[in-house]
């Protein structure tokens, strides 16, 4: 018997932030849609993703103050003990009052909320089970999920991922970390944080994805303070003596318990039957699409959110589901000029890279201007006076190109920064802005005094140019 296809004006494959942000504009339009979901619900963020590790982040930055406590005189820091299974009880309780906040918006949306797997067999028809979904448009939010290469696969539980790392009921005490992007580097000084004995790996030589030498020195110097870091060879992983894993890197050899796998994510796209319909897929799997509006070339699909590797962050697949829900029907898609990227690592101090990177600039035509934040006045009292602020601006103009900095606070900084960069703002301009004392921001302004120094030696009365009083309880 013939399965009649049901009709519908949208069809959204997949349930997370870009999903729902994409429902959320497709029904200012039709309230005739369908939501598929194979796996969890609840979003990569609130489940596995930046929720739960942000709460292990703050509970073993909150442990690790004892060590300037006892400095600054507050006796008895010495009798506090991290509680593993404790703590990990408190993420999960967090975790979950997360997601049960995602989850009621699902709950809410009834019936056209399908549970499973979907895959093309027309460009407008989906198979979901036994059912044919027909839609005029279609959008693909199928997110991410972790790699894991094939060999480590065998070892079982003793390789976790963001997946499975927050369900753990306690941890080991030695555990490698092998991969020093983001959520890498989060993790493992959080759980060195802890008292877990963490040895990092990374085949590049540069951390947390940064790509300024000077940024990513004064990072790995940090934070190699706290655990052991290997970079620039592969880390090998394989079955030693009595359950215990050997992880080797060139000359170097260490024996763990365990280890988290921080290798990146792959795009979930198998299974969706793209090529079946036609649609040509690069050496990724990913089809063609159009950066602008989203769609894949030649049919009535988006792409959105991590699927489409572009720019995997919530604030950016939220973007992404917007541009897709408010194009799902139109004919002629709009374009949308994009905010300016902002990437933070939530390591301490915090890592961030604001606009253009780096890599990117033409070295004949930017400026840098800098600041190592030993000594800044509020840093200081709070015993954390470390970390470089490297800016990039136009050598024409002055304006601020981008930002790549390791800081305490740089979550903060990112967001100013952010906003001067896509107001187009100069050093000049910035400089022009009133700096309260003693604030952070004082250290930023001696970064922009550096690259405004280099720019120009126009003498112009501008109280931009008001300069240092060269005394650190000044500045």
């Amino acid at each position: 018997m013939k399965t009649i296809p049901e009709r519908f004006d949208v069809a959204i494959i997949g349930a997370g932030t870009a999903g729902l942000a994409a429902l959320r504009e497709v029904q200012r339009t039709t309230e005739n849609w369908v939501l598929i979901n194979d796996g969890p619900f609840g979003t990569t963020c609130a489940r596995v993703g930046c929720m739960p590790s942000k709460a292990l982040i703050a509970v073993a930055k909150t442990f690790h103050q004892r060590n300037f406590l006892a400095a600054t005189g507050i006796a008895g820091t010495e009798s506090l003990k991290a509680d593993l299974p404790a703590m990990l009880r408190h993420v999960r309780r967090l975790r979950d009052a997360y997601v049960g906040g995602v989850l009621k918006i699902t709950d809410e949306l009834g019936e056209r909320v399908i549970a499973g797997r979907a895959r093309f067999v027309q460009p407008d028809t989906l198979q979901v089970g036994d059912r044919q979904l027909c839609a005029r448009h279609i959008i693909i939010a199928t997110g991410s999920c972790p790699i894991v290469p094939q060999p480590w696969q065998t070892l079982g539980e003793r390789v976790l991922t963001s997946d499975t790392l927050f369900e753990q009921k306690t941890l080991p005490d030695r555990i490698a970390v092998v991969g020093m992007g983001a959520l890498g580097i989060e993790m493992a000084q959080a759980l060195a944080r802890l008292g877990i004995v963490v040895t990092g790996f990374d085949a590049a030589e540069h951390v947390a994805g940064l790509s300024d030498p000077a940024v990513s020195a004064c990072a790995i110097d940090i934070l190699s303070g706290e655990f052991p870091l290997h970079l620039g060879q592969s880390a090998e992983l394989a079955p030693e003596e009595e359950g215990a894993l050997c992880i080797t890197a060139g000359s170097t050899k260490v024996v763990v318990d365990a280890v988290i796998a921080s290798l990146g994510r792959r795009l979930n796209l198998d299974g969706l039957g793209l090529e079946e319909i036609g649609v040509a897929l690069d050496e990724h799997g990913l089809p063609p699409f159009d950066p602008g509006t989203l769609r894949i070339a030649a049919v009535n699909i988006s792409i959105v959110g991590d699927v489409n590797g572009m720019r995997p962050l919530l604030h950016e697949a939220a973007d992404e589901g917007y541009i897709a829900g408010h194009n799902a029907l139109r004919d002629t898609p709009e374009c949308f000029t994009r905010r300016v990227p902002l990437g933070i690592v939530f390591c301490d101090p915090n890592i961030a890279m604001i606009g253009q990177r780096f890599k990117d600039l033409d070295p004949d035509q930017t400026v840098v201007g800098e600041v190592d934040l030993k000594g800044q006045g509020r840093l200081r009292m709070e015993g954390a006076d470390r970390g470089l602020i490297r800016l990039y601006t136009d050598i024409q103009r002055g304006r601020l190109l981008g930002v790549e900095l390791c800081c305490p606070h740089g979550e903060h900084l990112a967001h100013l920064l952010a906003l001067g960069i896509q107001q187009g703002l100069t050093v000049r301009e910035l400089l022009r802005m009133p700096f309260y004392h003693p604030v952070v921001e004082e250290g930023l302004r001696s970064a922009l005094r550096d690259a405004d120094s280099k720019l120009s030696d126009d003498s112009t009365p501008d109280l931009a140019r008001c300069g240092r009083l060269g005394a650190e309880a000044l500045e």
